[in-house]
């Protein structure tokens, strides 16, 4: 997947394409928050659990701690 600004619906669909829309965004949420180096970058760039798109920068976080979908 290319790096670029993603939707949270967008990610976690690509992460869990076979589930519904909430069960989907629950799944990634819960890996965001079960990894804490992950979560501790997150925090760094800015993120905040209420945000609807993740930036780039949180893009390649995410990618390179869970790897790409």
């Amino acid at each position: 997947m290319q790096i670029r600004p993603y939707t949270k619906k967008e990610l976690a669909l690509a992460y869990a394409p076979n589930v519904s829309m909430s069960a989907a965004l629950n799944r990634l949420s819960m890996w965001l928050r079960t990894n804490q180096e992950l979560w501790d970058a997150l925090m760094r760039s800015g993120y905040r659990p209420t945000q609807r798109y993740f930036t780039s920068y949180q893009v390649r976080l995410i990618f390179e701690y869970l790897g790409e979908p």
